[in-house]
């Protein structure tokens, strides 16, 4: 971060310019990347102590951490405008007068053992005026670009000390025109109300341990009668007071929580007090693309790229075992082997816990990151233990098994009667029609990709993301509609999202969020089904998965499964052995069962009008949405640029009531 002296930052804000600095002193840091109606202060963040100071002062760095605020910068870092205190409130005070500032006593101790001279208390006083002198410039460039705004003055209390029950958030309102704010006070209460930690109660309360008395509220209060200052007080449940040992986990759900409050807070002041216009809150963020992230970015992908679970996890043998179980008469167990693995599956996530995540100052964009790291973790667990017992574990633990809801629907689909309009014999397409309609497709979505036969394939068709590839058994054999759901599946979701996330500027959706296959898998479903090319046959077959993996699960082996496809729903052998084939793989891949529940998932969203586009971007998940959604909104990734054909005219399903009545039945 470049240092600039107070003058150089105060004109940058009166330029109405963009940057991150800290002051020459080291005193403050200042983050202007985006001019929004509202900005955030955290002038206790800080411990720093000048060198010439150390030796005098009487308080050791614990207790003077003990009445400081510390992370309360890290609370507001996803922010656009923020202003973080980098000093020890016991050299000065920015929270009091300049007469007042410089302590000899302070929390019924004393702070110096000798007293200051002249001289350092002058240079305190010196950093308090810098400080308050960069507040004043950047609050009046504010009022004059939106009339009115807002700040979000955070700190921190130690609540030990009181005998009672004390509020998890603390509004000081005692300084400020309550009339006038009313309204945006009450919903300030609101949000922070609405804040839920792990194992902490939340009371949300006005003027009740602190009133709001402070100078920097003073401050801006006296200078700027159009500006609102929230001076909140958080109960510092993230820390150990009697320790000093930090609880992260709370701490990011501050910052992450914080972030969302502050954001719906000032989109209501700045819709109501100023003249601010966009009713999209995302704008309140800014567009700045943090170095960080292109940096971490950049580093996984070079680690991860020619990582492919399931180019690994099927198995080089299928086809061979497949002909030695039939010539066995269906009663011997095939035996799969593996292609050897090429990674170094300890040096591998060595280099992944290198990666400086910590650096990326948007927490929700950090947590996607971390996630996904987190996640190959365990993939790459997944791949080392490739043919032996542990890859059910490791395959629970990252993709889980069936829960009771899942077996429901399963079950559910298996007892539907067959559909007696549809045909029970259909002609076969020759391959050279089934790829010729694979083509047109690609060409149709403008997506160059190659188009290959392969026997490595366990099912008909499979999309090999990191090559662009699309595998197609020799022997396959597909109806005209079969070709038609395996186009919707393949090309219109798989493919797209591939092609999608190969034009991004990040290539983190290129390499997959966590648990990307439920909503891969239930997009793609989903496709077949809007598309009109969903059968029954086809919604059994996914019901099987999930049966058959539930069954692995509690034990069952490959013999046990397939006899139970054939002997007691009369699957054919032929479909029987691939639906097993691919449960078993790898040593127990439970990764099937997660088509019918993401499908599940998937349709609620459509069913409640949920865009779906943010999640064409590239290999994403539903449960990062919302950040996809922002990073959007805030132009740090681009709109996904094709859309699956079937989300933008969903003509097929409109046309067949009893697939619409069979799909409504899923719960």
């Amino acid at each position: 971060m470049q240092q600039l002296k107070v003058s150089e930052i105060i004109k940058l804000i009166e330029q109405k310019k963009t940057f991150e600095a800290k002051a020459s002193d080291n005193s403050f840091s200042i983050k202007i990347n985006k001019y929004v109606p509202y900005c955030c202060t955290a002038i206790h963040d800080g411990g720093n102590l000048r060198d010439r100071l150390k030796n005098k002062i009487a308080i050791d760095d614990y207790n003077r951490w003990y009445e400081e605020d510390p992370h309360t910068g890290e609370f507001i870092d996803s922010l656009p405008i923020t202003l973080v205190g980098l000093d020890s409130r016991f050299e000065y005070d920015l929270n009091r007068k300049p007469e007042d500032c410089i302590y000899d006593e302070a929390w019924g101790k004393k702070v110096w053992k000798r007293p200051l001279t002249p001289a350092e208390k002058q240079a305190s006083l010196q950093k308090h005026h810098n400080f308050y002198k960069v507040v004043h410039a950047l609050i009046q460039k504010l009022e004059e670009l939106y009339d009115s705004c807002i700040v979000y003055d955070l700190h921190s209390y130690n609540y030990q000390r009181w005998d009672r029950i004390v509020p998890l958030f603390n509004i000081g309102t005692e300084r400020i025109d309550s009339s006038k704010y009313e309204k945006f006070i009450e919903n300030w209460v609101t949000e922070l109300s609405a804040i839920s930690l792990t194992g902490i109660e939340n009371q949300t309360t006005i003027n009740d341990v602190f009133f709001g008395r402070g100078y920097n509220l003073e401050f801006i209060t006296q200078n700027f009668s159009n500006t609102l200052v929230l001076a909140t007080e958080i109960k510092k449940v993230y820390s150990n007071e009697l320790t000093g040992e930090d609880y992260p986990k709370l701490i990011r759900e501050l910052q992450q929580k914080l972030k969302r409050a502050i954001l719906n807070n000032a989109q209501y002041f700045s819709e109501e007090n100023t003249n601010w216009r966009s009713k999209n809150r995302v704008h309140l963020l800014d567009k700045k693309t943090d170095p960080a992230i292109v940096s971490v970015d950049k580093k996984l992908f070079k680690l991860l790229k020619g990582f492919e679970l399931l180019a690994h996890v099927n198995p080089i043998n299928a086809n061979s075992e497949q002909k030695r179980f039939i010539k066995n008469k269906y009663t011997k167990p095939p035996e799969f082997k593996y292609a050897p693995i090429k990674i170094n599956p300890f040096e591998l996530k060595q280099q992944l816990s290198t990666l400086r995540t910590q650096n990326i100052s948007d927490v929700s964009i950090r947590e996607l990151y971390e996630s996904v790291i987190n996640s190959y973790f365990d993939k790459i667990d997944l791949l080392s233990a490739l043919g032996t017992k542990k890859f059910l574990y490791n395959s629970l633990r990252y993709f889980g098994r069936p829960s009771k809801k899942d077996l429901t629907n399963a079950q559910y689909i298996l007892h539907l009667p067959s559909i007696p309009s549809e045909p029970k014999r259909v002609p076969f397409l020759s391959m050279d029609e089934a790829i010729g309609s694979f083509r047109n497709a690609l060409d149709e979505y403008g997506i160059d990709c190659k188009i290959e036969l392969s026997k490595r394939v366990i099912s008909q068709v499979m999309v090999l993301n990191s090559k662009k590839t699309i595998l197609i058994r020799p022997d396959a054999k597909f109806t005209r509609k079969e070709a038609n759901a395996l186009i919707e599946h393949e090309i219109g979701v798989h493919m797209v999202t591939t092609q999608n996330s190969s034009d991004e500027k990040l290539n983190i959706f290129n390499l997959g969020l966590p648990m990307n296959t439920m909503t891969q898998e239930g997009l793609a479903i989903l496709s077949e089904y809007l598309s009109g090319n969903i059968t029954l046959k086809r919604l059994k077959k996914i019901a099987f998965r999930v049966v058959i993996t539930d069954m692995m699960c509690n034990g069952a082996n490959f013999m046990e499964c397939f006899n139970f496809l054939v002997n007691q729903h009369s699957v054919s052998t032929n479909d029987a052995y691939i639906i097993v084939t691919r449960i078993f793989r790898g040593g127990g891949f439970t990764k099937d069962y997660l088509y019918l529940s993401g499908f599940e998932k998937i349709l609620k969203l459509w069913k409640a009008d949920v865009n779906l586009s943010p999640l064409l971007v590239g290999k994403t998940s539903m449960d990062f949405y919302n950040t996809i959604n922002e990073m959007i909104e805030r132009e740090i990734i681009a709109k996904p640029k094709h859309i699956t054909k079937s989300f933008k005219d969903p003509f097929g399903y409109q046309n067949n009531e009893i697939y619409e009545y069979i799909i409504s039945g899923l719960g």
